[in-house]
């Protein structure tokens, strides 16, 4: 059975179309970007007045596939949309990213995780084929046998290979309900232990998990958040009104018990943006009841938060304080499961951050990806955190040291956010060979930016 909207592939060709005219319309020679509503980097990014490729008609589910469990999604679609196409089928993407307003073209070029991700990889490991607008302006189908080397090289990539048109990615099923268990623990190295166990066998007491992330709130108060699928009926939690998911977590006990609808389950950081709507008094009890519901999503904090960096305001009123500027500490890295602890014990005597998101993750193949080469058959743990510090003596303190403890450590950081490697360890770390190899046979005239000025050098 496959589910076609009516004029689905007709609107997405004609997309296509679209954003080719707009590629011919920019003069030969000049640099060329996306015009995308939304993005989920947070870098500091220099201005740029090159001529943005209309994406208009690149947002939409173009067909799904029930029996070969498949989805044709067109570059620009947001998982939000992508989620409402194929809930209604039992079926879901093999990993959906935390937040509504991440696009499936940029988890893939960009990477993605969430807690299915111990068993099911990283985003682009469920992807079957792309469509890719190159660099040289040409619109290529990459595959694991057709244009094999932009096909691996396009993860971690951020769009400086090319941008996906259209994407054919693998489908998982799906029950209506999400049954949580939230494990408390005292000592880090205890709920690594039990991560690791969980993520080796993909169980706990002998039951299958299907979904597996935790919280530290401080080295005495941390929890695995394990998830399994049911049909069974029953009560769920809303934690899109008054009540706050990861606040749900907290409790004196050893377990305690949740259930909510898959939908909810998916998107249950979206609403508070993880725990980062707190920095708008969001999490305000007298706020919160006037906040309009529809606005509690991460879009409008992410709105919010790029006000306040045009205008300084979080310096300003530090500095109205009497207080100092503030560096952003916006991260998530990747260490080995077995130096999880050892960094986690790291961060919190040295970053004044908390709390911190656990996300373990292994890869799906045999095969490891060059710009982000985590060894295949080895488990990793996402560490993400996001929030600010006091600025140090020199620029980027915290984020250099941080970015030399993960190297110590054999891990790697995501780049969608402040970089201050330099060049040589930034090769080195993200596939600077393979790059570069891909790089001038599908943007020979570097008509899209080098992955190192736009990881690094635009600030």
């Amino acid at each position: 059975m496959s589910a076609v909207a009516t004029d689905a592939r007709t609107t997405h060709a004609a997309g296509v179309e679209r954003l080719l005219a707009s590629y011919r319309a920019v003069p030969p020679g000049s640099p060329v970007r996306l015009a995308k509503r939304t993005s989920n980097l947070f870098r500091s990014r220099a201005a740029t007045d090159a001529p943005g490729l209309d994406t208009s008609g690149l947002t939409n589910v173009i067909s799904i596939d029930v029996e070969a469990r498949t989805a044709d999604v067109a570059g620009v679609c947001t998982y939000e949309d992508l989620v409402a196409a194929t809930l209604p089928f039992g079926l879901a993407p093999l990993v959906v990213p935390q937040l509504k307003t991440i696009t499936l073209g940029g988890a893939v070029t960009g990477l993605g995780i969430e807690s299915t991700s111990f068993r099911s990889g990283l985003p682009h490991e469920s992807v079957l084929e792309m469509d890719i607008l190159t660099g040289a302006g040409e619109l290529v189908t990459a595959s694991p046998a057709e244009h094999a080397d932009l096909f691996r090289a396009f993860p971690n990539s951020y769009g400086t290979l090319g941008y996906a048109v259209r994407l054919r990615i693998e489908l998982e099923p799906v029950l209506p309900f999400v049954a949580l268990t939230h494990l408390r623990f005292h000592a880090i190295p205890d709920l690594v232990d039990a991560m690791a166990d969980i993520a080796r066998t993909g169980r706990l007491d002998g039951v299958v998990v299907d979904y597996l992330d935790g919280v530290v709130f401080s080295a005495e108060e941390s929890y695995l958040c394990i998830g399994r699928r049911t049909a069974a009926s029953g009560p769920v939690s809303d934690y899109t009104g008054q009540r706050i998911f990861y606040r749900s977590l907290q409790h004196d006990g050893r377990a305690a018990h949740d259930r909510l609808t898959t939908h909810d389950y998916l998107w249950r950081w979206d609403t508070d943006w993880f725990w980062c709507s707190e920095a708008f008094g969001a999490q305000h009890p007298l706020v919160r009841r006037l906040w309009p519901r529809r606005l509690r999503r991460s879009r409008s904090y992410a709105t919010l938060m790029r006000l306040e960096r045009r205008y300084d305001l979080g310096n300003r009123i530090e500095a109205a304080k009497g207080l100092p500027p503030r560096e952003r500490v916006i991260q998530d890295v990747e260490v080995p499961i077995e130096r999880c602890a050892e960094f986690v014990d790291w961060f919190l005597a040295n970053v004044p951050i908390e709390p911190i998101w656990l996300c373990p993750l292994q890869l799906r193949g045999d095969d490891a990806w060059p710009l982000y080469p985590l060894e295949p058959h080895r488990s990793y743990v996402n560490v993400g955190f996001w929030s600010t510090v006091p600025v140090g003596a020199s620029e980027g303190e915290t984020n250099r040291s941080i970015e030399r403890e993960v190297s110590a450590l054999d891990g790697h950081k995501s780049l969608y956010s402040d970089a201050f490697y330099s060049r040589a360890e930034f090769d080195a770390l993200y596939g600077g060979d393979a790059y570069r190899a891909a790089k001038a046979r599908y943007d020979p005239d570097s008509r899209l930016l080098d992955l190192y000025a736009k990881a690094v050098q635009r600030r």
